[in-house]
């Protein structure tokens, strides 16, 4: 990017979220230091990329234990002013806090993923506790540091956003699997110049499901050039039922060309493709979280 002024780098806010430890990792690693901006949520982050109000985004595309974050993987298909220009691995430790050790906990808030994350434990642990899902795991922690220390309530969260709020730990990192991690996006607009490792690449594409055997011959256009495809994921292309939309994390081969023929093969088979960039792969194991 041009001009002397920091770059601005948007995250699913607030301040204390799993979103922004990924963020301050990422931020770490850059070779110039960009602003951190929270914002509400997903779509309000991407959407702060496309009108220009932040130069990047990093929002997250999959869970290892809950599956793809959708609202990600519609806004990249139907848009056509955003590419990825990274992609970071965070491995996500959820820890139980609360105002005061000594009280028995009847009420655990957190966003909709942690408690997902961390269901057998609570049922182990908790089975009688009300579980509350609210806007974000720090938005948790805020309200259960509001409340008195007898309350009873406890929230997931990260450390920081527990420690931030003026609780305790009763617990640490209670997932119910322990190599839980979530992949994030680093997104931009198409415009955005940078040059990055070419390690990794996102292909989606909608194909005619009424034709016999289509994804398959689609499939064969990747083997038979020895391009590794490392997930499949398809959501519905909101044309008409049993229409979908297909997303290919794929290996950059040290062959480019085998990925650019597999490409054009694919194009020729498919409704419509794009292939929103070619990126690095960072990972981090989350201890920071």
């Amino acid at each position: 990017m041009g001009g002397l002024s920091v770059e601005t780098l948007g995250y699913l806010g607030p301040v204390g979220t799993h979103s922004e430890a990924a963020a301050l990792y990422l931020n770490e690693q850059l070779p110039e230091k960009c602003e951190l901006v929270p914002l509400a949520n997903i779509y309000a982050a991407i959407h702060a990329v496309e009108t220009g109000a932040v130069d990047t985004c990093l929002v997250p595309v999959e869970n290892s234990i809950e599956g793809s974050i959708n609202i990600t993987l519609d806004t990249l298909a139907n848009s056509d002013g955003l590419k990825v220009i990274r992609e970071l691995i965070w491995g996500v430790h959820n820890h139980l806090m609360a105002r005061d050790v000594r009280y028995p906990i009847t009420k655990i808030l957190s966003h909709g993923q942690p408690l997902a994350q961390c269901r057998e434990y609570l049922m182990s642990h908790y089975p009688d506790a009300e579980l509350d899902a609210v806007v974000s795991s720090a938005a948790a922690a805020s309200q259960v540091g509001e409340m008195p220390a007898d309350s009873g309530w406890a929230a997931i969260c990260t450390q920081r956003a527990g420690q931030m709020n003026g609780l305790v730990a009763l617990a640490h990192n209670i997932e119910d699997q322990h190599n839980n991690s979530t992949r994030f996006y680093q997104l931009a607009r198409k415009d955005y110049e940078a040059e990055l490792q070419e390690e990794k690449t996102l292909i989606i594409c909608q194909i005619d499901g009424k034709d016999a055997g289509r994804l398959c011959e689609v499939l064969l256009e990747m083997a038979t050039r020895d391009v590794n495809m490392t997930r499949i994921e398809s959501r519905p292309a909101r044309t008409g039922l049993g229409e979908y939309i297909f997303f290919f994390d794929v290996d950059v081969p040290k062959r480019v060309v085998n990925l650019d023929a597999a490409m054009q093969g694919i194009r020729r088979k498919s409704i419509w493709l794009k292939n929103p960039g070619r990126f690095p792969v960072l990972r981090a194991d989350g201890r920071k979280s």
